[in-house]
């Protein structure tokens, strides 16, 4: 099957979800040419996940709706060869449509309480290549911030190995956001953004492939720097 169809049987056009395994198949991922030198370390920022140990899936939409996105990450250690990680823990996390990030509410960083909600959160184990896939959305943006997803990389005993943020391409986002049930094309640019501070070195914005009619796929390789 192809990965668009995959896609678009996985989240059928901007609403229903279908039942998917919660570890997805990676044998076609291509190798990101992005070297191995170590990601960039950024924020967890205000919304982390809460329960990271309740939210092993693969398909973490929930009952969110948006252009689907199918991310998928490669883990690798730092070096020449570029050796993938197995068995690492990966915790992933965005905002909807509309900016908002499930778990937080109430307070003045976002009004609407979805503090007994769980979407757009999901933790999965990379396979013995390292890999690792999710289904979700394209997200949204809140104000002063540019679009992105947050992500942490941890060992089996729950060391942090890296905590680091996506960014996307701006001429992409303009699109998705002109659609229905986004925001509109306001959010704050990458290279203004107030929060990145090493993900746009070298050009880092990642790599987008799909369209709105069939979705998107984002591909990451994640290198984790030696541990000292």
């Amino acid at each position: 099957m192809k990965r668009n169809d995959f896609i678009k049987k996985g989240l059928v056009g901007l609403g229903g979800i279908a039942a998917v395994p919660a570890v997805l198949s990676l044998g076609e991922l291509p190798d990101p040419a992005e070297g191995c030198d170590p990601s960039p370390r950024e924020t967890r920022g205000p919304f982390p996940n809460k329960t990271p140990a309740q939210l092993v899936r693969g398909n973490i939409t929930g009952d969110r709706r948006g252009i689907p996105l199918l991310i998928e990450l490669e883990v690798v250690q730092a070096g020449a060869e570029c050796v993938g990680l197995p068995s690492a823990v990966i915790d992933i996390w965005h905002c909807d449509n509309q900016g908002r990030y499930s778990e937080y509410g109430d307070n003045w960083l976002q009004r609407e309480d979805l503090t007994g909600q769980h979407f757009l959160r999901g933790r999965q184990q990379t396979d013995p290549d390292g890999r690792v896939a999710f289904i979700s959305i394209f997200p949204g943006y809140y104000r002063g911030r540019a679009p992105h997803i947050h992500l942490e990389v941890s060992n089996g005993q729950g060391q942090s190995l890296l905590v680091s943020q996506i960014a996307f391409p701006h001429d992409i986002c303009d699109q998705v956001y002109a659609t229905a049930g986004y925001q509109g094309a306001g959010y704050v640019a990458n290279e203004r953004d107030g929060v990145f501070r090493n993900s746009l070195q070298g050009n880092r914005c990642d790599a987008l492939s799909g369209n709105l009619q069939d979705g998107y796929t984002l591909r990451k390789r994640l290198v984790i720097p030696p541990v000292t």
